[in-house]
């Protein structure tokens, strides 16, 4: 994503805001850690306005529910707090977001409002684009905080309505950036050598995960120790002919996969019976991107085995290298019943976005 600060109305001339240190010091060298789960936000808000419509806008940017599921589960967890009852270690979480509006007298909001100057609530009340201020590391070292306002309701619910989407990639993109250092900071480089000698790409799969099956045009990674903090977590990587921009559309994305699926990839290997396909009951939802130039379609639904023995979630990408005139469908699914999947998919998307299908040898290992 281009850098969010030309989404955003920046107020840093105009803002004052409360020191996070105890002391006073501004110093980071004194600050603390951020805290929190991936995934994690928590927001600082009047009890009586989550509960109204600027409540419901917010939900749907940050409780909206990931698509292509059969179960309803949100992009993030958000935890609400009042401001009045902010501590220090709440204040220390990893991503922090306070919303009020400049006309709220409520003793919860005007908690918020006290940490803006004269100044800054005039440039507002000039400016109704005005909404929002990104503070990185203010009460704590690696944290995001983000502070969403208007002069009234009205004004910051068309403002969220505006901007909703960049608001939920920039969460989306710091934390995929957060885990990808936990992830990968531990490469496995046998199934990078697989990819790169059958499929003529980059991966960067954690060390967790082990080959399980490598062929000419395809290769299969799995996390073999799933428990019941830890999903059952496979990778694959498909390579093909690109002959027609036809290959992209909807439908013959999702039967290149079950046509993969069905070949490769079994929820019992000595049962041809079980072989994986696309769960129909809810359609998969796509969308389009560019990643490292290529044109790349996402798509994210839901699976079962033939034998409806087992089942999950997956998302997937098909990417099109036209230089080297190659398709490539790399995709994570889940097995993980009656668990939430966010996170796995999560690790998922953080772990397919670092695959480079236009690696070759003159770029060196």
């Amino acid at each position: 994503m281009k850098t969010f600060s030309s989404l955003l109305i920046t107020l840093v001339l105009g803002i004052v805001l409360t020191s996070c240190n105890s002391d006073g010091s501004t110093a980071d060298s004194a600050k603390p850690k951020a805290r929190g789960n991936i995934g994690e936000i928590i927001l600082v808000i009047d009890s009586v306005k989550w509960a109204g419509p600027v409540g419901d806008e917010l939900k749907e940017i940050f409780e909206s529910d990931i698509p292509g599921m059969l179960r309803s589960e949100a992009k993030f967890k958000v935890n609400t707090v009042d401001p009045r009852a902010m501590t220090r270690i709440l204040k220390m979480s990893t991503n922090l977001i306070y919303v009020t509006t400049f006309d709220d007298k409520g003793s919860a909001s005007q908690t918020i409002n006290a940490q803006f100057s004269k100044e800054s609530k005039e440039k507002a009340m000039n400016d109704s684009n005005m909404y929002s201020l990104r503070i990185e590391d203010e009460y704590a070292i690696g944290q995001e905080v983000l502070y969403l306002f208007g002069n009234t309701e009205d004004q910051l619910i068309a403002n969220l309505k505006k901007n909703g989407g960049r608001l939920q990639n920039l969460f989306e993109v710091r934390e995929r950036g957060r885990l990808e250092k936990i992830l990968l900071a531990r490469k496995n480089s046998a199934a990078a050598f697989e990819a790169k000698k059958n499929l003529g790409i980059e991966i960067n799969v954690p060390a967790s995960y082990q080959v399980a099956k490598s062929e000419d045009d395809f290769l299969w990674v799995r996390q073999i120790t799933p428990s019941a903090n830890r999903a059952d977590i496979s990778l694959f990587f498909y390579e093909t002919d690109y002959t027609s921009e036809e290959q992209t559309f909807p439908a013959n994305i999702l039967a290149l996969r079950d046509s993969i699926t069905r070949q490769h990839i079994f929820g019992d290997p000595e049962d041809p019976t079980s072989y994986v396909i696309s769960e129909k009951q809810i359609p998969p939802a796509f969308r389009n991107m560019v990643i490292n130039d290529n044109f790349t379609t996402e798509m994210r639904g839901s699976w079962k085995t033939n034998n409806i023995s087992m089942g999950g979630s997956y998302l997937s990408y098909i990417m099109v290298d036209q230089k080297k005139g190659k398709l490539y469908y790399i995709e994570g699914f889940v097995f993980y019943p009656n668990e939430i999947h966010r996170d796995a998919l999560r690790e998922i998307e953080t772990i397919l976005l670092n695959t480079n299908v236009s690696w070759s040898e003159d770029q060196g290992a």
